[in-house]
């Protein structure tokens, strides 16, 4: 399909950036290189659209008489829910592989295994009772507060994803959505969505654009590790990355 059209339609990479980081119905028309670049690079509007949904029933409990902790739950809950918590299960696996102590190609069949281990629910456990203790005490201090940083951690997230899927940064396996989508995105690419993510975001929030920068960048170190460890990037590294982005966001929102 590539050679007939080597040009990916703006909805092309919509469609794969939906169908591949989240549940909605969307059909995935075309699954080439092309696709997954432009795919990534539409990332942040994946995002956008997530953290809109947590956004919203969060602030729907809130109207509703809910207490600030129900609300932050909700709002972490969504995200989960439209990736059928596939950013959650990478970063546990990330956490495994990177605990294990093993060479890099023991680590990724460790980070296969279906089971998780003991650095996974650590994991697992501390940085969702991050976002919760986060976005419960910003609810507590207005609904708008918690709304808007529903949105900019899911915004942050999947923007790390684009960066993750820049030129350099390799595949470890030969085969997945890591190998699918690592190095689709040119550097220059990936700085123009990251300068536009943070203008728009700063047009809401200067402290939310700032949570993006600080999100992107804790994101690029997991990145940087993981690199250095497993030799490359994978599905799950870009799940942990995800996770870290979105979790660091919301930190640098609490202060």
């Amino acid at each position: 399909m590539s050679a007939t059209n080597p040009r990916a339609s703006l909805a092309d990479g919509i469609r794969f950036a939906f169908g591949t980081l989240t549940v909605l119905p969307v059909r995935v028309t075309r699954w080439d290189r092309v696709a997954a670049r432009a795919g990534m690079l539409a990332a942040p509007l994946a995002g956008l659209v997530v953290g809109l949904c947590a956004a919203a029933l969060g602030a729907a409990l809130s109207f509703l008489g809910a207490g600030a902790p129900l609300c932050a739950v909700a709002a972490v809950a969504v995200p989960a829910a439209l990736t059928r918590g596939l950013h959650l299960d990478g970063l546990a696996d990330v956490a495994d592989g990177l605990g294990s102590g093993r060479p890099a190609e023991d680590a990724l069949r460790i980070m296969k295994q279906s089971d998780i281990g003991p650095f996974g629910v650590v994991t697992l456990v501390l940085v969702l009772l991050a976002q919760v203790a986060v976005l419960a005490q910003l609810y507590a201090e207005s609904w708008t507060r918690g709304v808007v940083a529903a949105a900019v951690c899911a915004v942050t997230a999947r923007l790390a994803l684009t960066f993750a899927s820049r030129a350099g940064v390799p595949a470890a396996r030969p085969e997945g959505l890591g190998a699918a989508v690592a190095e689709t995105v040119s550097r220059r690419a990936a700085l123009i969505v990251g300068v536009v993510v943070v203008v728009a975001v700063a047009g809401v929030s200067l402290r939310g654009a700032a949570a993006v920068v600080v999100g992107c960048g804790a994101g690029e170190l997991v990145l940087r590790r993981c690199v250095g460890r497993f030799g490359g990037v994978t599905g799950d590294v870009f799940g942990a990355v995800a996770e870290i982005s979105a979790t660091t966001a919301l930190l640098t929102l609490s202060f």
